[in-house]
């Protein structure tokens, strides 16, 4: 899961809102026969096919692993059936943000809009109530950008650290936290890699071990499965939070999603029944949906935050898995982390220090900042499966749900909300949601983390 806001097009959105079409009697002029995706000139852009083969990966790192646990604490049909109406959620969700960035990039005749951006300029359109909010959309949206790609960044660093001590704690028998310090280093130098040319490769590389582990891992998970009777079909509502945490973070790739089709050859593909979004969110929730039936008919309360860590601990495979998961995450940090030092440097403090001749310092800096940041929050917090919860619900619940409603809200504003305004009182439902899911899921996971070290 990544997403971005590169320098080039932040500073394309903002010369392009003050070039914005006129306005006649407060209403924007739309010229009907502009068509945003004619005018996008992309150096390489993708294909259908290489767009969804890119979603496909994308949405496949440790969230699918979690999902066992996730099952563990919604039940195996809760979790079925709550996995796929999620699923629906987040892709309708995601149409809805796509359609509203399209209608935007439409009214002010511009080829493409990033999110924060789209947001700041369809609350500047939208309701008197919510225009005072537009000075700052930006920041609210980078934000949660962040922080989200910060948690992802933590995650992983977990996920590594978990992994390599399960390998040599039959050796030597190190805390989960010596092992996240041994790490810093090699994760400070993977992030100093400024060009994503240079990690490319290794990123295919990291996908072909992905794919592979997952088939080495079905093969532990379906040997000798218990009787299904002895897992739970609906669990205690109270635990429900956090399966909303894990599948909203294994499943919602918002960032990804945008960037996706914003590089499209043809962008009109990307949504529709048969749409690129729409089939790969159908194979990505079966996907999901089925690791977390099975791995949660295997392990049930067993199952911890990474199936990798429900492997047998001496067995020869197993082992190889937990290295080609730990290769392979790690080769995937420095993707993620990318995103947040892409934000705050090229957003927020490039122009600050374009002219010092210090300037490359200064960046050097940040990405040893950001990597030392989500050090500290492994560290202070090594619980994978609470983490991932976490900042599904925090931010998911958010950037995935919450923020595309209130888009569509703004940019449909005031004639165009449907008969008796059902589109209005649909999207008030879906921000209710939001923020019910923010609140709830991230007082759960907060709550479990502090019960965790007592």
């Amino acid at each position: 899961m990544s997403s971005g806001s590169p320098k080039k097009d932040v500073n394309l959105d903002m010369q392009l809102l003050s070039k914005s079409s006129p306005t006649r009697n407060g209403d924007m002029i739309v010229d009907d026969n502009y068509d945003p995706h004619l005018h996008r000139n992309r150096p390489h852009p993708t294909t259908n096919f290489e767009t969804l083969v890119h979603l496909l990966k994308g949405s496949l790192g440790t969230g699918i692993l979690a999902m066992p646990q996730a099952f563990y604490n919604a039940g195996y049909i809760s979790g079925f059936v709550n996995t796929i109406l999620i699923g629906i959620l987040c892709t309708y969700c995601l149409h809805v943000l796509v359609q509203a960035q399209y209608i935007l990039c439409k009214r002010h005749r511009v080829p493409i809009l990033t999110y924060p951006i789209s947001m700041k300029m369809a609350l500047e359109e939208g309701p008197a109530c919510l225009r005072r909010f537009s000075p700052y959309a930006v920041v609210i949206v980078d934000g949660f950008m962040i922080v989200y790609q910060l948690g992802i960044c933590c995650v992983y660093i977990v996920f590594v650290a978990t992994n390599i001590k399960q390998l040599v704690d039959v050796y030597l028998n190190l805390d989960v936290k010596i092992h996240c310090m041994i790490l810093l280093v090699p994760l400070i130098g993977i992030n100093m890699i400024r060009n994503l040319k240079i990690l490319a490769p290794f990123s295919t590389l990291a996908n072909v071990i992905t794919f592979v582990g997952l088939g080495m891992i079905l093969y532990y998970v379906l040997d000798d499965l218990p009787s299904l009777s002895e897992r739970e079909m609906v669990t205690d509502i109270g635990r429900f939070p956090l399966f909303f945490g894990t599948t909203l973070f294994a499943l919602e790739a918002v960032g990804v999603i945008i960037a996706l089709e914003n590089n499209m050859a043809t962008p009109k593909s990307f949504g529709g029944t048969f749409g690129v979004l729409n089939v790969g969110m159908f194979v990505i929730v079966a996907l999901y949906a089925g690791m977390g039936f099975l791995g949660y008919w295997k392990y049930g309360a067993e199952a911890l935050g990474s199936l990798t860590l429900n492997l047998p601990e001496m067995d020869i495979l197993s082992r190889t898995i937990r290295i080609l998961f730990a290769v392979a995450i790690f080769i995937s940090y420095g993707l993620q982390c990318y995103v947040p030092v892409d934000i705050i440097w090229n957003v927020y403090l490039v122009q600050k220090y374009k002219d010092s001749n210090n300037k490359f310092v200064y960046e050097m800096l940040v990405r040893i900042v950001v990597v030392i940041v989500t050090f500290l929050l492994a560290v202070a917090i090594p619980r994978l499966g609470l983490f991932i919860s976490l900042f599904g619900a925090l931010c998911l619940s958010a950037l995935g749900i919450a923020f595309p409603a209130i888009m569509e809200i703004c940019v449909l504003w005031p004639d165009k909300l449907g008969p008796g305004k059902l589109v209005l009182w649909k999207d008030i439902i879906l921000i209710l949601f939001g923020i019910i899911g923010l609140v709830a899921g991230t007082y759960t996971s907060v709550r479990d983390i502090i019960y965790s070290f007592q």
